[in-house]
């Protein structure tokens, strides 16, 4: 599925700690169309916890989530 979906923007975020990767990723979120793309690449541990729950709850949809090497790739589709 995630090869047919092409993102608008890409926001990598190693090393960026919580709460601060999820304020990056709304506000990206926010400046975009509804049904947008955006990739975010996020560290292991807390961030690849904390980060999709909280985007889900605010509205939008979690497409694809992929493990590489040390970090995380996701696709969220911008949501209302």
């Amino acid at each position: 599925m995630s090869a047919e979906v092409r993102p608008v923007d890409t926001l990598d975020l190693r090393g960026v700690l919580c709460p601060m990767n999820f304020v990056k990723t709304k506000l990206k979120l926010e400046s975009m169309e509804k049904g947008e793309v955006l990739e975010v690449v996020l560290d292991s541990g807390e961030p690849i916890q904390n980060v999709p729950k909280s985007i889900k709850e605010e509205g939008h949809r979690i497409i694809d989530v992929k493990k590489e090497d040390d970090h995380f790739r996701l696709l969220i589709e911008r949501g209302e």
